[in-house]
């Protein structure tokens, strides 16, 4: 789903060129606030999110639609592009956290206990996606390509964040398995061996649903492809995301995720209302986040990033064209999904990068635990879609 496929188009074209102009201007701007509040290695991180947003938009990237296709459809392809950037991601991440280093500097991935909240979490998760219209990484690279329906899904996707922080005690405290890394547990070469297999399988049965559902493998469109002013092919996007992702490991010391900052977003908005969010649990043992210049958060970095790259990549194209048509049940749908997104995601350990993706790239066992609830949350999900107005393929 592309960014311009969020909103509804109204009569008239902007000067892309001049919204390009505006958009290098504010990415230039954004560098040097990222620059001036924790120095060079912020900057490069918001430049990781520049491409980040970029490479999403060019690819039309999305798990939210390429989970509705593989469940109303039977349609994979999705899903295998989603397998070959998981497959690259524990190529490059595996060595380096066996080894606990990259390039001299100490490197550690997503690992959380695989249990309740988790479960939960993804499934709401995946039901929000399907209500509100994107998933996290789709949703920034939508706002930033003008759709206006997805701001109001990223409004309430932050105010479900902060709201699912004051619960996060108790849902933290229901059954769970111990945190599990495959690569501590099986070694190196064990773990990798394991997931490409899984990899494999899977890329296998889609292949084989696909099949039996349409009589033959579906095939993603060629594309005269250009890489400033796109579209990507589907792979392109996978590699790029994985090696982003890697670099993003390399720089900050864990992986990409994209959440955690909604949360930190909302509760500094209660907090500038007067709503006493430092006296909730989990916010008592966060201050010092709490008094952070958001600059100075790396995750908030790079989803600045990720929007105004998005942003820029919508200009290039000449298909950044805001929508103000937005009939209600759809604004509704999204403020629903909103919410279950953000509340999802806290109570998951993340989201389908900080969760799915960055989780399996870790080696973590709730990482394979999330797409298997948010897989049941889109089924759910997608049954709900026409009572709000939404088509499904």
């Amino acid at each position: 789903m592309s960014a311009a496929a969020c909103s509804i188009p109204v009569t008239g074209r902007l000067p892309q060129v001049r919204l390009a102009a505006v958009a290098l201007a504010l990415a230039v701007l954004g560098g040097l606030l990222a620059w001036r509040a924790a120095g060079e290695r912020q900057l490069a991180l918001y430049g990781v999110g520049l491409l980040l947003g970029l490479s999403l938009y060019h690819a039309s990237f999305g798990f939210t639609s390429a989970w509705r296709r593989l469940v109303v459809e039977g349609d994979g392809r999705g899903l295998r592009a989603q397998l070959v950037m998981l497959a690259v991601a524990v190529l490059l991440f595996f060595p380096a956290l066996a080894e606990g280093e990259l390039f001299g500097r100490p490197v550690s991935g997503f690992v959380a206990p695989a249990g309740t909240s988790v479960a939960i979490g993804a499934f709401l998760f995946g039901l929000g996606m399907q209500l509100g219209g994107g998933c996290a990484s789709g949703t920034l690279y939508a706002v930033g390509g003008g759709s206006t329906r997805m701001i109001v899904t990223l409004f309430f996707f932050i105010l479900g964040s902060v709201i699912a922080t004051a619960h996060l005690p108790f849902w933290h405290s229901l059954p769970a398995l111990e945190p599990f890394s495959f690569v501590e547990a099986l070694g190196l070469l064990p773990a990798l061996v394991l997931h490409l297999g899984l990899f494999a399988l899977i890329f296998a049965l889609s292949l084989l649903v696909e099949r039996r559902r349409h009589g033959h493998i579906l095939e993603n469109p060629r594309l005269a492809w250009h890489p400033l002013r796109g579209p990507w092919p589907i792979w392109a996007g996978a590699v790029a995301l994985a090696l982003l992702n890697f670099a993003t490991l390399a720089l900050a010391g864990r992986p990409w995720g994209i959440t955690s900052a909604f949360a930190l977003w909302g509760a500094k908005l209660f907090d500038a209302v007067g709503i006493g969010v430092r006296e909730w649990e989990w916010w008592r043992n966060q201050q010092t986040l709490l008094e952070l210049d958001l600059w100075q958060d790396i995750t908030s970095v790079m989803d600045f990033g990720i929007m105004i790259g998005a942003f820029l990549a919508a200009s290039l194209a000449g298909e950044f064209r805001p929508g103000w048509r937005v009939p209600p049940r759809v604004l509704l749908a999204a403020a629903l999904g909103g919410l279950l997104l953000g509340y999802g995601a806290r109570l998951a350990f993340g989201c389908n990068i900080g969760a799915y993706f960055s989780g399996i790239a870790s080696g973590s066992l709730h990482g394979w635990l999330w797409p298997v609830a948010a897989l049941a949350g889109t089924a759910v999900g997608v049954r709900l879609r026409p009572r709000f107005g939404l088509s499904n393929p």
